[in-house]
Protein backbone atom coordinates (compact mmCIF):
# COMPACT_ATOMS: atom_id res chain seq x y z
CA UNK A 1 0.00 0.00 0.00
CA UNK A 2 2.02 3.37 -1.12
CA UNK A 3 0.22 4.69 2.31
CA UNK A 4 2.48 2.48 4.23
CA UNK A 5 5.29 4.17 2.56
CA UNK A 6 7.96 6.30 4.94
CA UNK A 7 8.62 9.93 3.87
CA UNK A 8 11.57 11.28 2.90
CA UNK A 9 14.44 11.32 4.73
CA UNK A 10 15.98 14.70 6.39
CA UNK A 11 18.52 17.35 4.48
CA UNK A 12 21.47 15.57 6.09
CA UNK A 13 20.04 12.17 5.81
CA UNK A 14 18.44 12.14 9.00
CA UNK A 15 14.80 10.29 9.74
CA UNK A 16 12.33 12.92 9.47
CA UNK A 17 8.55 11.89 9.37
CA UNK A 18 7.70 14.76 7.16
CA UNK A 19 9.84 13.82 4.33
CA UNK A 20 12.72 16.09 3.61
CA UNK A 21 12.58 19.71 4.62
CA UNK A 22 14.98 22.44 5.57
CA UNK A 23 16.09 23.52 2.15
CA UNK A 24 16.58 27.14 1.99
CA UNK A 25 13.94 28.93 -0.62
CA UNK A 26 15.31 31.07 -2.77
CA UNK A 27 14.16 34.83 -3.35
CA UNK A 28 12.26 35.60 -6.49
CA UNK A 29 14.74 36.47 -9.35
CA UNK A 30 14.59 40.15 -10.14
CA UNK A 31 12.83 39.35 -13.15
CA UNK A 32 10.35 36.79 -12.03
CA UNK A 33 6.86 37.36 -11.98
CA UNK A 34 4.99 38.25 -8.22
CA UNK A 35 3.88 34.93 -7.41
CA UNK A 36 2.48 34.74 -4.05
CA UNK A 37 4.86 32.89 -1.44
CA UNK A 38 2.32 32.18 1.11
CA UNK A 39 0.94 29.35 -1.28
CA UNK A 40 3.13 25.82 -1.78
CA UNK A 41 3.17 23.54 -4.72
CA UNK A 42 3.16 20.35 -5.12
CA UNK A 43 4.56 18.30 -7.94
CA UNK A 44 1.96 15.27 -8.65
CA UNK A 45 2.59 12.43 -10.82
CA UNK A 46 1.23 9.19 -11.47
CA UNK A 47 3.95 5.80 -12.37
CA UNK A 48 7.57 5.34 -12.51
CA UNK A 49 9.89 7.56 -14.34
CA UNK A 50 12.23 9.40 -11.63
CA UNK A 51 14.43 10.71 -14.65
CA UNK A 52 12.07 13.11 -15.94
CA UNK A 53 13.21 16.73 -16.77
CA UNK A 54 10.02 18.43 -16.73
CA UNK A 55 9.24 17.75 -12.75
CA UNK A 56 12.59 19.49 -11.90
CA UNK A 57 11.94 22.11 -14.30
CA UNK A 58 8.60 22.77 -12.33
CA UNK A 59 10.23 22.54 -8.86
CA UNK A 60 13.39 25.37 -10.42
CA UNK A 61 10.92 27.30 -12.03
CA UNK A 62 8.96 27.95 -9.10
CA UNK A 63 11.33 27.47 -6.37
CA UNK A 64 13.40 30.43 -8.47
CA UNK A 65 10.61 32.65 -7.79
CA UNK A 66 10.07 32.16 -4.11
CA UNK A 67 7.26 29.51 -3.90
CA UNK A 68 7.96 26.54 -1.36
CA UNK A 69 7.62 23.50 -3.74
CA UNK A 70 7.06 19.99 -2.27
CA UNK A 71 6.93 16.45 -4.81
CA UNK A 72 6.30 13.01 -5.29
CA UNK A 73 9.19 10.88 -5.66
CA UNK A 74 9.93 7.40 -6.34
CA UNK A 75 12.99 7.26 -3.83
CA UNK A 76 15.34 9.74 -2.15
CA UNK A 77 17.80 9.78 -5.15
CA UNK A 78 15.86 10.74 -7.89
CA UNK A 79 17.40 13.80 -9.18
CA UNK A 80 14.22 16.05 -8.80
CA UNK A 81 14.36 15.02 -4.68
CA UNK A 82 17.73 16.76 -4.86
CA UNK A 83 16.89 19.51 -6.03
CA UNK A 84 18.10 23.09 -3.92
CA UNK A 85 15.07 24.16 -4.53
CA UNK A 86 12.51 21.41 -3.44
CA UNK A 87 11.34 21.84 -0.13
CA UNK A 88 10.30 18.67 0.80
CA UNK A 89 10.10 15.59 -1.25
CA UNK A 90 7.67 12.38 -0.41
CA UNK A 91 8.41 9.00 -1.57
CA UNK A 92 5.41 7.71 -3.05
CA UNK A 93 6.48 4.86 -5.32
CA UNK A 94 3.27 4.66 -7.69
CA UNK A 95 2.59 2.60 -11.10
CA UNK A 96 -0.90 3.59 -12.04
CA UNK A 97 -2.15 -0.16 -11.11
CA UNK A 98 -2.92 0.87 -7.72
CA UNK A 99 -7.45 1.88 -6.65
CA UNK A 100 -7.54 5.63 -7.56
CA UNK A 101 -9.33 5.83 -4.33
CA UNK A 102 -5.84 4.75 -2.73
CA UNK A 103 -4.28 7.32 -4.59
CA UNK A 104 -6.54 10.09 -4.02
CA UNK A 105 -6.04 8.93 -0.12
CA UNK A 106 -2.13 9.08 -0.54
CA UNK A 107 -2.73 12.45 -2.02
CA UNK A 108 -5.05 13.88 0.65
CA UNK A 109 -2.15 12.49 3.31
CA UNK A 110 0.68 14.72 1.37
CA UNK A 111 -1.58 17.63 1.39
CA UNK A 112 -2.42 17.62 4.79
CA UNK A 113 0.86 17.17 5.70
CA UNK A 114 1.93 20.66 3.67
CA UNK A 115 -0.29 21.79 6.09
CA UNK A 116 -1.35 24.39 3.72
CA UNK A 117 -3.49 24.73 0.30
CA UNK A 118 -1.48 24.47 -2.63
CA UNK A 119 -0.98 24.30 -6.44
CA UNK A 120 -0.85 20.56 -7.81
CA UNK A 121 1.05 20.56 -10.99
CA UNK A 122 0.84 17.18 -12.90
CA UNK A 123 3.51 15.99 -15.10
CA UNK A 124 1.36 13.01 -16.28
CA UNK A 125 -1.78 12.61 -18.23
CA UNK A 126 -2.76 10.17 -15.28
CA UNK A 127 -1.95 12.62 -12.72
CA UNK A 128 -4.08 15.04 -14.22
CA UNK A 129 -7.17 12.69 -14.82
CA UNK A 130 -7.12 11.80 -11.09
CA UNK A 131 -7.04 15.51 -9.92
CA UNK A 132 -9.68 16.47 -12.42
CA UNK A 133 -12.02 13.61 -11.64
CA UNK A 134 -11.94 13.87 -8.15
CA UNK A 135 -10.94 17.51 -7.61
CA UNK A 136 -14.46 18.07 -5.75
CA UNK A 137 -12.48 15.80 -2.58
CA UNK A 138 -9.03 16.72 -2.95
CA UNK A 139 -9.85 20.75 -2.78
CA UNK A 140 -9.66 20.24 0.64
CA UNK A 141 -6.18 20.36 0.14
CA UNK A 142 -5.51 21.78 -3.26
CA UNK A 143 -6.28 24.88 -5.43
CA UNK A 144 -7.47 23.50 -8.57
CA UNK A 145 -8.33 24.10 -12.34
CA UNK A 146 -12.26 24.38 -12.73
CA UNK A 147 -12.33 21.66 -15.87
CA UNK A 148 -14.68 19.51 -16.54
CA UNK A 149 -14.46 15.90 -14.35
CA UNK A 150 -14.21 14.15 -17.71
CA UNK A 151 -12.49 16.43 -20.30
CA UNK A 152 -8.83 15.43 -19.26
CA UNK A 153 -9.48 11.52 -19.90
CA UNK A 154 -11.14 12.66 -22.95
CA UNK A 155 -8.44 14.70 -24.15
CA UNK A 156 -5.77 12.23 -23.36
CA UNK A 157 -7.24 9.22 -24.76
CA UNK A 158 -5.52 8.92 -28.58
CA UNK A 159 -8.95 7.60 -30.00
CA UNK A 160 -11.29 9.88 -28.08
CA UNK A 161 -9.17 12.89 -28.91
CA UNK A 162 -9.88 11.83 -32.53
CA UNK A 163 -13.15 11.93 -32.42
CA UNK A 164 -13.67 15.26 -31.21
CA UNK A 165 -11.45 16.46 -33.94
CA UNK A 166 -13.83 14.83 -36.21
CA UNK A 167 -16.33 16.31 -34.42
CA UNK A 168 -14.65 19.80 -34.59
CA UNK A 169 -13.47 19.93 -37.88
CA UNK A 170 -9.96 19.99 -36.29
CA UNK A 171 -7.08 18.40 -38.61
CA UNK A 172 -5.68 15.42 -37.53
CA UNK A 173 -3.53 12.47 -39.55
CA UNK A 174 -5.99 9.49 -40.37
CA UNK A 175 -6.37 7.17 -37.46
CA UNK A 176 -7.68 3.58 -36.98
CA UNK A 177 -8.62 1.24 -33.63
CA UNK A 178 -7.93 -1.95 -34.29
CA UNK A 179 -9.21 -4.84 -32.09
CA UNK A 180 -7.29 -7.64 -33.29
CA UNK A 181 -4.86 -8.82 -35.47
CA UNK A 182 -6.92 -8.64 -38.97
CA UNK A 183 -8.06 -5.50 -38.17
CA UNK A 184 -4.40 -4.25 -37.67
CA UNK A 185 -3.53 -5.69 -40.78
CA UNK A 186 -6.26 -3.55 -42.18
CA UNK A 187 -5.35 -0.62 -40.80
CA UNK A 188 -1.61 -1.02 -42.09
CA UNK A 189 -2.60 -1.63 -45.79
CA UNK A 190 -5.40 1.56 -45.63
CA UNK A 191 -2.78 4.17 -43.85
CA UNK A 192 0.78 2.62 -45.62
CA UNK A 193 3.92 2.37 -43.92
CA UNK A 194 4.90 3.41 -42.22
CA UNK A 195 2.77 3.36 -39.56
CA UNK A 196 2.54 5.24 -35.75
CA UNK A 197 1.42 2.76 -32.97
CA UNK A 198 0.03 4.62 -29.58
CA UNK A 199 -0.91 3.30 -26.39
CA UNK A 200 -4.75 4.25 -26.72
CA UNK A 201 -5.93 5.32 -23.02
CA UNK A 202 -4.51 7.00 -20.21
CA UNK A 203 -4.53 4.27 -17.13
CA UNK A 204 -4.26 1.43 -19.78
CA UNK A 205 -0.74 2.36 -20.98
CA UNK A 206 0.37 1.55 -17.85
CA UNK A 207 -1.87 -1.47 -16.74
CA UNK A 208 -2.13 -3.16 -20.36
CA UNK A 209 0.50 -1.24 -22.62
CA UNK A 210 0.17 -1.82 -26.05
CA UNK A 211 3.95 -0.44 -27.06
CA UNK A 212 6.61 0.85 -24.70
CA UNK A 213 6.03 4.48 -26.17
CA UNK A 214 4.76 6.11 -29.77
CA UNK A 215 6.51 3.54 -32.34
CA UNK A 216 6.89 3.80 -35.58
CA UNK A 217 6.24 0.43 -37.59
CA UNK A 218 7.88 0.53 -41.14
CA UNK A 219 6.36 -2.66 -42.67
CA UNK A 220 3.41 -5.20 -42.19
CA UNK A 221 6.10 -8.04 -41.41
CA UNK A 222 7.01 -5.63 -38.21
CA UNK A 223 3.42 -4.93 -37.35
CA UNK A 224 2.72 -8.66 -37.01
CA UNK A 225 5.59 -9.37 -34.98
CA UNK A 226 4.59 -7.15 -32.10
CA UNK A 227 1.49 -9.02 -31.39
CA UNK A 228 0.16 -12.47 -30.63
CA UNK A 229 -3.30 -13.92 -32.15
CA UNK A 230 -6.33 -12.97 -30.78
CA UNK A 231 -7.68 -9.50 -29.04
CA UNK A 232 -5.27 -7.07 -29.07
CA UNK A 233 -4.52 -4.47 -26.47
CA UNK A 234 -5.76 -0.77 -26.37
CA UNK A 235 -3.89 0.46 -29.17
CA UNK A 236 -3.97 3.25 -31.82
CA UNK A 237 -2.60 2.84 -35.78
CA UNK A 238 -1.70 6.48 -36.75
CA UNK A 239 -0.96 7.72 -40.47
CA UNK A 240 2.34 8.48 -40.67
CA UNK A 241 3.30 11.97 -42.26
CA UNK A 242 6.86 11.85 -44.24
CA UNK A 243 9.52 13.76 -43.04
CA UNK A 244 10.21 15.25 -45.87
CA UNK A 245 6.97 16.42 -46.27
CA UNK A 246 6.48 17.61 -42.38
CA UNK A 247 7.33 19.83 -39.68
CA UNK A 248 6.76 18.81 -35.89
CA UNK A 249 5.35 21.86 -33.69
CA UNK A 250 4.63 21.99 -30.22
CA UNK A 251 1.58 24.53 -28.20
CA UNK A 252 1.78 24.82 -24.66
CA UNK A 253 -0.77 26.74 -22.45
CA UNK A 254 -2.81 27.55 -19.61
CA UNK A 255 -5.84 28.05 -19.55
CA UNK A 256 -8.17 29.66 -16.76
CA UNK A 257 -11.72 29.59 -16.17
CA UNK A 258 -14.58 28.69 -19.61
CA UNK A 259 -11.45 28.29 -21.47
CA UNK A 260 -9.61 31.33 -21.67
CA UNK A 261 -5.89 31.32 -21.98
CA UNK A 262 -3.61 33.11 -20.14
CA UNK A 263 -0.79 32.48 -21.72
CA UNK A 264 0.02 30.30 -25.03
CA UNK A 265 3.11 29.07 -26.68
CA UNK A 266 4.41 28.10 -29.78
CA UNK A 267 8.07 26.40 -31.10
CA UNK A 268 9.39 24.34 -33.74
CA UNK A 269 10.87 20.59 -32.56
CA UNK A 270 13.74 19.95 -33.95
CA UNK A 271 15.28 16.58 -32.59
CA UNK A 272 13.24 14.15 -30.56
CA UNK A 273 14.27 10.66 -29.05
CA UNK A 274 13.43 8.16 -30.19
CA UNK A 275 13.81 10.23 -33.89
CA UNK A 276 10.62 11.01 -35.25
CA UNK A 277 8.20 10.08 -33.10
CA UNK A 278 9.51 10.20 -28.98
CA UNK A 279 10.70 13.23 -26.06
CA UNK A 280 11.84 16.81 -27.37
CA UNK A 281 15.57 16.80 -27.18
CA UNK A 282 16.30 20.33 -28.83
CA UNK A 283 13.34 22.59 -29.49
CA UNK A 284 12.96 26.92 -30.44
CA UNK A 285 10.37 28.83 -29.32
CA UNK A 286 8.91 30.62 -32.41
CA UNK A 287 5.65 32.58 -32.58
CA UNK A 288 3.75 31.05 -35.25
CA UNK A 289 0.22 33.18 -34.75
CA UNK A 290 -1.90 30.65 -36.74
CA UNK A 291 -1.34 27.80 -35.19
CA UNK A 292 -1.82 29.87 -31.63
CA UNK A 293 -5.13 31.04 -33.19
CA UNK A 294 -5.72 26.97 -33.83
CA UNK A 295 -4.48 26.19 -30.20
CA UNK A 296 -6.17 28.88 -28.31
CA UNK A 297 -9.54 28.18 -30.38
CA UNK A 298 -10.01 24.32 -29.46
CA UNK A 299 -9.32 25.19 -25.82
CA UNK A 300 -11.97 27.44 -26.00
CA UNK A 301 -14.13 25.26 -27.83
CA UNK A 302 -14.10 22.74 -25.21
CA UNK A 303 -13.73 24.68 -22.59
CA UNK A 304 -10.52 23.13 -20.83
CA UNK A 305 -9.04 24.77 -17.71
CA UNK A 306 -5.14 23.91 -16.77
CA UNK A 307 -1.74 23.49 -18.08
CA UNK A 308 -1.72 21.86 -21.88
CA UNK A 309 0.76 20.57 -24.57
CA UNK A 310 -0.27 19.95 -27.51
CA UNK A 311 2.06 18.23 -30.81
CA UNK A 312 1.15 19.30 -34.05
CA UNK A 313 2.71 17.95 -37.27
CA UNK A 314 2.91 20.65 -40.07
CA UNK A 315 2.11 18.79 -43.31
CA UNK A 316 2.80 20.50 -46.47
CA UNK A 317 0.89 17.95 -48.89
CA UNK A 318 -2.17 20.20 -47.49
CA UNK A 319 -0.83 22.99 -45.77
CA UNK A 320 -2.62 21.93 -42.74
CA UNK A 321 -1.47 21.66 -38.90
CA UNK A 322 -2.42 18.29 -37.90
CA UNK A 323 -3.00 17.64 -33.96
CA UNK A 324 -1.19 14.24 -33.39
CA UNK A 325 -1.55 14.70 -29.23
CA UNK A 326 -3.43 17.12 -26.53
CA UNK A 327 -1.16 16.08 -23.18
CA UNK A 328 -4.12 17.73 -20.30
CA UNK A 329 -0.79 18.25 -17.96
CA UNK A 330 2.22 20.08 -18.01
CA UNK A 331 4.92 19.42 -21.16
CA UNK A 332 8.47 18.01 -19.69
CA UNK A 333 9.77 20.92 -22.24
CA UNK A 334 7.42 23.44 -20.56
CA UNK A 335 10.84 25.74 -19.67
CA UNK A 336 11.49 25.93 -24.03
CA UNK A 337 8.50 29.19 -23.32
CA UNK A 338 8.30 32.08 -21.81
CA UNK A 339 6.47 35.53 -21.91
CA UNK A 340 8.72 38.84 -21.98
CA UNK A 341 7.93 39.00 -17.89
CA UNK A 342 9.25 35.83 -17.43
CA UNK A 343 5.93 33.79 -17.09
CA UNK A 344 5.94 30.09 -18.29
CA UNK A 345 3.00 28.02 -18.38
CA UNK A 346 3.78 26.56 -14.93
CA UNK A 347 3.84 30.22 -13.18
CA UNK A 348 0.72 30.99 -14.86
CA UNK A 349 -0.81 28.11 -13.41
CA UNK A 350 0.49 29.48 -9.72
CA UNK A 351 -0.31 32.86 -10.58
CA UNK A 352 -4.08 32.48 -12.00
CA UNK A 353 -4.90 29.49 -9.27
CA UNK A 354 -3.91 32.20 -6.78
CA UNK A 355 -6.29 34.88 -7.62
CA UNK A 356 -2.93 36.58 -9.31
CA UNK A 357 -3.18 38.48 -13.04
CA UNK A 358 -1.33 36.89 -15.74
CA UNK A 359 0.50 39.41 -17.39
CA UNK A 360 -0.59 39.80 -21.19
CA UNK A 361 3.61 39.76 -22.48
CA UNK A 362 4.37 38.29 -25.71
CA UNK A 363 6.21 35.23 -26.25
CA UNK A 364 10.29 35.41 -25.72
CA UNK A 365 11.39 34.74 -29.25
CA UNK A 366 14.44 32.46 -29.70
CA UNK A 367 15.09 30.31 -26.62
CA UNK A 368 16.46 27.06 -27.18
CA UNK A 369 15.44 24.01 -24.96
CA UNK A 370 18.23 21.10 -25.36
CA UNK A 371 17.89 17.40 -23.05
CA UNK A 372 21.51 16.86 -22.61
CA UNK A 373 22.12 13.09 -23.01
CA UNK A 374 19.32 12.72 -24.81
CA UNK A 375 19.95 14.47 -27.68
CA UNK A 376 23.37 13.14 -28.47
CA UNK A 377 22.00 9.90 -29.86
CA UNK A 378 19.08 11.91 -31.29
CA UNK A 379 22.10 13.31 -33.50
CA UNK A 380 23.77 10.07 -33.68
CA UNK A 381 20.58 8.45 -35.54
CA UNK A 382 20.68 11.82 -37.59
CA UNK A 383 23.98 11.24 -38.95
CA UNK A 384 23.36 7.86 -39.68
CA UNK A 385 20.42 8.07 -41.91
CA UNK A 386 21.53 11.57 -43.71
CA UNK A 387 25.05 10.89 -43.76
CA UNK A 388 25.63 14.57 -42.46
CA UNK A 389 25.34 16.85 -39.07
CA UNK A 390 22.13 18.03 -38.10
CA UNK A 391 20.79 21.87 -38.06
CA UNK A 392 21.37 23.61 -35.04
CA UNK A 393 23.59 21.47 -33.18
CA UNK A 394 25.98 24.21 -31.87
CA UNK A 395 25.33 25.14 -28.48
CA UNK A 396 23.40 29.03 -28.62
CA UNK A 397 23.82 31.59 -25.61
CA UNK A 398 21.09 31.07 -22.86
CA UNK A 399 19.56 28.18 -24.04
CA UNK A 400 17.62 26.65 -21.47
CA UNK A 401 18.68 22.86 -20.38
CA UNK A 402 17.09 20.38 -19.08
CA UNK A 403 19.51 19.12 -16.58
CA UNK A 404 22.52 21.41 -15.99
CA UNK A 405 22.09 24.33 -14.04
CA UNK A 406 25.49 25.94 -12.07
CA UNK A 407 23.41 26.87 -9.19
CA UNK A 408 21.34 23.70 -8.74
CA UNK A 409 23.94 21.22 -10.21
CA UNK A 410 23.23 18.18 -7.89
CA UNK A 411 20.38 16.65 -10.04
CA UNK A 412 22.49 16.65 -13.59
CA UNK A 413 25.25 14.84 -11.26
CA UNK A 414 22.84 12.32 -10.11
CA UNK A 415 20.82 12.16 -13.76
CA UNK A 416 24.16 11.26 -15.65
CA UNK A 417 24.78 8.72 -12.86
CA UNK A 418 21.52 6.58 -13.24
CA UNK A 419 21.62 7.80 -16.83
CA UNK A 420 24.47 5.32 -17.16
CA UNK A 421 23.48 2.75 -15.23
CA UNK A 422 20.29 2.64 -16.94
CA UNK A 423 22.85 2.35 -20.76
CA UNK A 424 24.52 -0.28 -19.09
CA UNK A 425 21.76 -2.43 -17.71
CA UNK A 426 20.10 -2.09 -21.38
CA UNK A 427 23.60 -3.41 -23.24
CA UNK A 428 23.41 -6.43 -20.83
CA UNK A 429 20.02 -7.10 -21.43
CA UNK A 430 20.91 -7.21 -25.54
CA UNK A 431 23.91 -9.40 -25.10
CA UNK A 432 22.08 -11.56 -23.39
CA UNK A 433 19.54 -11.33 -25.57
CA UNK A 434 16.58 -10.07 -23.93
CA UNK A 435 14.39 -6.60 -24.78
CA UNK A 436 13.67 -4.08 -23.01
CA UNK A 437 9.19 -2.87 -23.69
CA UNK A 438 8.45 -1.72 -20.70
CA UNK A 439 6.78 1.30 -20.66
CA UNK A 440 7.82 4.96 -18.97
CA UNK A 441 11.61 4.45 -19.44
CA UNK A 442 11.16 8.21 -21.22
CA UNK A 443 8.04 10.86 -21.11
CA UNK A 444 7.87 13.70 -23.00
CA UNK A 445 6.09 15.37 -21.35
Amino acid sequence: MILERPLLWGPMGTSSPEGTEGRAVRPSAPDAPHLDPAVPALLAKVGTYPQHHGGLGVVRTLGRAGVTVHALVEDRLTPVALSRHLSRAFVRPTTGLERQDALVAALLDVGRSVGAPCVPVPTDDEAAILLAEHAEILSECFLLPRVEPGLPRLLAGKASLHALCEELGVAAPRTRVPVDRDELVDAGRELGFPVVLKNRDAWTRLRDPAVGGTTAVRDERGLLDRFAPGVLPPLLVQEYIPREWAEDWITHLYCGAGGEPRVAFTGLKLRSWPPHAGVTTRAVALANPVLARLAEDLVRRVGYSGAADLDWRYDRRDERYKLVDFNPRTGAQFRLFENTDGVDVVRAMHLDLTGRAVPPRPQAEGRVFVAGQLDLPSVLAWLREEHRLPPALLPVPGTERAWLSGEDPLPAAVEAVRFLGAVARRLGREVRGGTDRRPGAGRDG
